[in-house]
């Protein structure tokens, strides 16, 4: 074979997504790496091996990891293709092998095999992956220098920077050639992405390590020996880095080692796209969310689960709040604005005389069932509505054996109560909004202390609902609770009880309050309030400056624009315009909610399906969004115009499913997304 300078260039770094550090990982005493390059460096044909990797902090610990014989590079982080050019610049490559740092296991027969046919042929790229028969983390890439420069001179997306290769595999002016191995073993894992790629590694290797310079022959032995251990990381598919997002190899690794992957139900990505949602931010502003890859959507779907009425990164409000935490946040004193804030909501609704706060709308309903229990002296608590996750709300589910608990219609089906006290059953009892009969009989049955109640979730009360139900807490002497927490400012200034001209005892207004920043607060008359001195609550981070600050300067901005009648003016154009487009397409559609935060359902057996394939179309248009909107100022007319001409074509391809003449699972590519409060892992 003629011999030229050939040069093994790892592809490496510590910043994984998906498992940081992995190639630091130890199989006894030996780092990934280190049994990658030991491995290696047994090729016949490698002059030298070069370790390139991003030059910044966070990578350099790679340098006291790697002995003195092996060259190391460090260029770009993010385009990789030029810091591989680079590296084989640098150390004048003519014949450039690609290995990923990630392959512990690689076998250099393989390696050897590669190259050797590679260099007695005329070919500019061959590999063992363009067809892959090779398990995956045996994979070797042989090109030449110049093949290299083409690619680094020509490639311009993101995806072909980032991938050094992907530029001469798509192209037709490379002359390729795949090595194929005599049987099928792609679907077998020897690379590490996940933790559990790890643990298989280390089976296989404690298994073999016995025998010298094991490879592909000897794994192949094992497998139809023992297949049981190749299943531990089967699930994981080939390649499947190459086409997550950075917010999806987050969130495969958030779950891990975060229950249920992270804090807040409505925001797993299994609600809207499940494998297919970016899922984590970089930056927001207006109406517009970047992801981890800087890729710019447009948000119509839950602002922040409606907290954002103002717009994300509100420079008024935000500049509000930098200036109050230059003068810290937090102090032995307590921040005057907690003061204000209380005498500008009291003076809003001022059937009202005194506020406690939070920082959640949970804490927050909590609080105020606490008070009002000190003040009714009854433990019992009529419900209608969701108001959080903690004990004395959950523990409604205790009153029966059904599966999907009786909360199932208070968008909490299938609610475990696992670690919810059962000497709590029969203090929480649930009724639906505008079903007056069952509150009436509840409290005619029970010695009910409190009435606690949305205002508004899906329709307008009607029949003089609560009138009647103000009425039967006046005269039982019953504390009445509001929990406006979404309510609340999407379409008064302050809570939506102002417009039914019913005051309840208690009102909680929450999320828009702070445009983001987290304050809630509980609103009640003296009498009610005052009993809040007859019990306890307290917590440290109630005192903190920045929620105050937030929530006055966002009551300011709100007044300032009449906020709430300008996002339910855009709100009755959309239901105007989704009526308009259920009736083209002859889809039965309901629609719901407040103006401000309009929602719709189509009337068919296959609606999940239905709602995740929006979801899926949407998403390909660069827009967050499904069902259910909550509007902000940002949502300007030409937003919404362009949600409803995505619609147009969505509900066609709807429509011709319901016909027949279409199967919805052969356009959707992915699995149905979860309803309601379904249990994810």
């Amino acid at each position: 074979m003629k011999k030229k300078k050939i040069v093994a260039i790892i592809q490496a770094r510590l910043t994984s997504s998906r498992f940081p550090k992995k190639i630091l990982q130890k199989i006894e005493n030996e780092t990934l790496i280190e049994l990658l390059i030991r491995r290696l460096k047994k090729s016949k044909y490698l002059d030298k091996i070069v370790l390139a990797i991003p030059n910044n902090e966070k990578n350099r610990l790679l340098r006291n990891k790697i002995s003195k014989n092996i060259k190391i590079f460090s260029g770009s982080e993010n385009d990789v293709l030029d810091r591989y050019f680079q590296a084989a610049k640098r150390f004048k490559a003519k014949t450039i092998v690609r290995i990923c740092g990630d392959c512990p296991l690689i076998d250099p027969k393989v390696v050897d095999k590669v190259v050797n046919f590679y260099e007695k042929n005329n070919f500019d790229y061959v590999s063992n992956t363009i067809k892959p028969t090779y398990p995956d983390g045996l994979d070797v890439e042989v090109f030449n220098f110049e093949t290299l420069k083409t690619a680094w001179m020509k490639a311009k997306s993101n995806a072909d920077r980032e991938h050094v290769t992907k530029f001469i595999i798509n192209n037709k002016e490379f002359k390729k050639k795949n090595i194929s191995y005599k049987e099928n073993l792609s679907k077998l894992r020897l690379t590490v992405d996940e933790k559990i790629d790890l643990e298989q590694i280390k089976q296989i290797y404690y298994k073999l390590k016995k025998i010298k310079n094991f490879g592909v022959e000897e794994i192949n032995k094992l497998y139809k020996k023992n297949s049981k251990i190749f299943k531990i990381n089967s699930k994981i598919k080939r390649n499947e880095g190459s086409v997550l997002s950075t917010g999806q190899k987050l969130w495969k690794r958030a779950k891990n080692i975060i229950p249920g992957g992270n804090m807040l139900l409505s925001k797993r990505p299994e609600m809207y796209l499940p494998n297919k949602w970016p899922t984590y931010y970089s930056r927001a502003k207006g109406c517009y969310i970047w992801d981890m890859d800087n890729v710019k959507y447009t948000d119509l779907s839950l602002m922040s689960v409606g907290t954002n009425i103002m717009g994300y990164a509100n420079s008024k409000i935000d500049n509000a709040v930098i200036k109050s935490i230059k003068k810290s946040n937090m102090s032995t004193f307590n921040c005057p604005e907690e003061i204000y804030l209380t005498e500008k909501l009291l003076d809003m609704h001022p059937h009202f005389h005194m506020a406690r706060y939070a920082r959640t709308g949970g804490e927050a309903n909590s609080i105020a069932i606490r008070i009002a229990r000190a003040s009714s002296g009854e433990d019992k608590v009529a419900i209608c509505g969701y108001h959080g996750w903690h004990d004395w709300y959950l523990s409604a589910n205790h009153n029966s054996k059904e599966k999907k608990g009786i909360l199932k219609d208070h968008l909490l089906p299938g609610l475990s109560t696992n670690g919810v006290p059962k000497n709590l059953k029969n203090t929480t009892y649930p009724f639906m909004f505008n079903d007056y009969k069952t509150l009436e009989a509840i409290c005619n049955k029970n010695k009910i202390g409190v009435i606690k109640m949305e205002i508004f979730r899906n329709f307008p009360p009607k029949n003089n609902f609560l009138k009647k139900v103000r009425n039967l807490a006046t005269k039982k002497n019953i504390v009445l609770i509001f929990d406006e927490c979404t309510s609340g400012f999407r379409e008064t200034f302050g809570g939506l009880h102002l417009k039914y001209k019913i005051n309840p005892d208690i009102c909680i207004l929450g999320k828009a309050l702070g445009n983001g920043f987290p304050i809630t607060t509980i609103l009640g008359t003296k009498k009610i309030m005052e009993s809040a001195q007859n019990t306890f609550i307290s917590s440290t981070f109630w005192t903190e400056r920045n929620g105050y600050v937030a929530g006055l300067k966002t009551l300011e901005e709100m007044e300032k624009i009449k906020s709430w009648n300008f996002i339910t003016k855009q709100g009755k154009k959309l239901k105007l315009k989704l009526s308009k487009l259920g009736k083209k397409h002859n889809l039965k559609l309901k629609i719901s909610g407040l103006s401000s935060c309009p929602s719709f359902i189509i009337n068919s057996n296959d609606w999940v399906k239905y709602k995740t394939y929006i979801t899926q179309e949407l998403l390909d248009q660069r827009i967050l969004g499904a069902n259910t909107i909550y509007l902000s100022i940002c949502h300007n007319d030409r937003i919404i115009q362009r949600y409803i001409n995505c619609l147009d074509k969505i509900f066609y391809r709807i429509k011709e499913c319901e016909k027949g003449n279409l199967k919805i699972n052969e356009i959707l590519n992915t699995a149905d997304c979860h309803m309601g409060f379904k249990r994810l892992n």
